[in-house]
Order: structure tokens, then sequence, then C-alpha cells
């Protein structure tokens, strides 16, 4: 068969809450990287992998062996791998890169494929407003806080970050059911019509984040999917050279 498809996961939140859930979560991420393996010719890994990650220049956190030995099967068969900096694992430095081959991406990605263009971001920070978290990002972003940060050992520095992530963790999923839908859809649209003055037109746009799967229909015929996340949904999208489908992986039912 063919590597001709283009997928794309967000918000594994691979350590947490617990070290058996997170466990059974990798597991059920590697298999469906085994599931996309024959046909896929990219991954787009699109934010949180990780409840948290820093890299000293000696040591990452312990653990997620079975997901990055996958990736690296995966990166070995010519499967182009994109790691995308999320707000709980923005701490991913080369590692990937060197081990993986993995195309690392702090903001924005911007692809066109089979004519269509797509806009790709982790989620966070986007939009009017939230200015607090704003600076923060930008201070953690910072080359001051990451080497401050990598002055402490790494028991004390990852427990630290470990409380921090435990703060925010899943912050996203505000409501149930139809109050979520309709929040969404009143948040992307106003988002768009801010959009399309700085990146003009596009087909999809692609988001994780905000932990709510779903498909909307924007003006001039493009297409939001917010690619839920792995705790809950383990929702993830294809793109087929023709369109952005979201799929559930227990159920492989389309959303939206």
């Amino acid at each position: 068969m063919r590597r001709t498809k283009s997928y794309f996961a967000s918000d594994f939140h691979l350590g947490a809450p617990s070290y058996q859930s997170s466990r059974d979560r990798e597991l059920k991420i590697v298999a469906w990287l085994d599931f996309i393996k024959a046909d896929a010719a990219e991954v787009f890994l699109m934010g949180d992998v990780f409840d948290f990650w820093f890299e000293y220049a000696t040591v990452i956190p312990k653990g997620f062996i079975r997901l990055q030995g996958k990736l690296a099967e995966l990166s070995d068969a010519g499967i182009k791998i994109y790691f995308f900096k999320g707000n709980h694992d923005m701490w991913v430095f080369d590692y990937f890169k060197k081990e993986l081959g993995a195309i690392i991406v702090s903001d924005e990605l911007i692809l066109e494929r089979d004519g269509k263009r797509i806009f790709m971001h982790h989620g966070d920070g986007l939009g009017s407003g939230d200015t607090g978290y704003k600076l923060l990002k930008n201070f953690f972003r910072s080359n001051f806080c990451q080497w401050l940060f990598a002055r402490l050992h790494p028991n004390f520095g990852i427990g630290i970050a470990n409380y921090w992530s435990s703060k925010s963790r899943l912050a996203n999923s505000k409501k149930e059911g139809n109050q979520q839908v309709e929040y969404e859809k009143n948040w992307i649209n106003a988002f768009y019509l801010e959009f399309t003055k700085k990146y003009g037109t596009v087909d999809y746009l692609i988001l994780g984040h905000r932990h709510f799967p779903i498909t909307v229909n924007l003006e001039g015929n493009a297409v939001y999917i917010n690619l839920g996340e792995w705790v809950n949904f383990a929702t993830y999208a294809v793109f087929d050279s023709q369109s952005v489908k979201l799929l559930n992986f227990d159920t492989n039912e389309k959303i939206g």
C-alpha cells in the first residue's frame, strides 16, 4: 500500500493523571500508530503529547518508551513526523529531532497538500484576550527561563513542573454536550474573522489544546477541526488527498 495520507493527533497528556492510566493510554496510542503506519506519509503530533517535558543537556523525563520506540519505527520506515510544542511540553528542544528526525514546530505551520491549504497550531494563546497567559507563555519560552530551570536538579525541577501541570490539565473541558458545541462554534467564528486578516483564507484550520473534538464549517468553505484529546476521546484526523476527516479511534466513527 502506498503511503499517501496525513494524520493529526493532539493532547495525549502522557504522564497524567496517574502512572497506570497513562500507561494504558500510551498502549492505545501505540496501537493507533500501528493502525496508520501502512498508509501514513506523515504524522502531525500537535502538542501536549506529554503532560510535562523538559530536556536537560543529558537527561529527559523517564517513561514513554513504547511511544518513542513506535515513533522511531515509523521514522525509520520513511514516515515524516512533525512535533508541535504545546503549553505542557513547550520545553521540547532537539531530542526528537536527533533521535527521530522529527520536525519541531514552535507555533503555527501552514502547508499545502494536494491543493488544500492547511493551517495548524497547538491552539494555545490564539484569539483576543487571555493576556496574562500570553505573557506567561512568552516568559516560559524565553532563553532566560529555560536556562534558569535547567539549573534545577531534575528530581526537584520535574516535581515542581508536574505539580504546575496538574493545575491546568484539561482545564479547557469547561462544558458538556450542546453547551460545549455552541461555545466552540462561537469561539472559532470570532477567531476566524481576525485570522483571515493575517493569514488569508485556508481550507482547513486544525487545532488541539481545547480538548473537545469538533468539526465546524466556516465562511468561504473553510473547515475548523479540533482534534480533541486522548484522556476521554481518542480522536484524530486524517487527510486522504481530498478532505480532512475527524475520527474516533475506538469506534472508527466520523465526528461532524
